[in-house]
């Protein structure tokens, strides 16, 4: 059985609206509580007077608590990679992918004359493919 298409603007317009109304519903809570808390600092002031005046009696005094606003979470700052540098060399593999020699980038003729050589002596294919190795860098003393 077929079903109505729904009409994305139309829902779109519902969800806003209720969004509105649920800020503005926040919004009148929020001056709720502050209309009260302004009522009960005007309380205290005309208590304490009153106590100036009676001086007999002594009652504990409501002292109120700074409303703190809840901090947003920090992300735990991820380190920086140690960026190491890179270099590509010609390694001559067997067919158990077992690096069987190491040719600098500029010496890829040589590496396919040692792996024709190896396949032809071994009876064994072997192969030339490029592997990035890390740069040794020299530390002076």
């Amino acid at each position: 059985m077929a079903r109505r298409i729904l009409n994305r603007k139309d829902l779109r317009a519902d969800y806003e609206a209720a969004e509105r109304r649920k800020s503005e519903d926040e919004e009148g809570e929020e001056e709720e509580e502050q209309d009260e808390e302004e009522e009960e600092g005007e309380l205290e002031e005309e208590g304490e007077e009153s106590e100036d005046e009676d001086g007999d009696e002594e009652a504990p005094k409501k002292k109120k608590k700074p409303v703190k606003e809840p901090k947003a979470k920090t992300k735990p700052r991820s380190r920086a990679a140690k960026v190491t540098r890179m270099k590509v060399v010609w390694g001559v593999f067997n067919n158990s992918n077992q690096r069987v020699a190491v040719y600098e980038y500029p010496k890829r003729k040589e590496a396919d004359e040692h792996a024709a050589r190896l396949t032809a002596d071994k009876k064994s294919t072997h192969f030339v493919q490029p592997v990035k190795e890390p740069i040794e860098e020299k530390k002076e003393a």
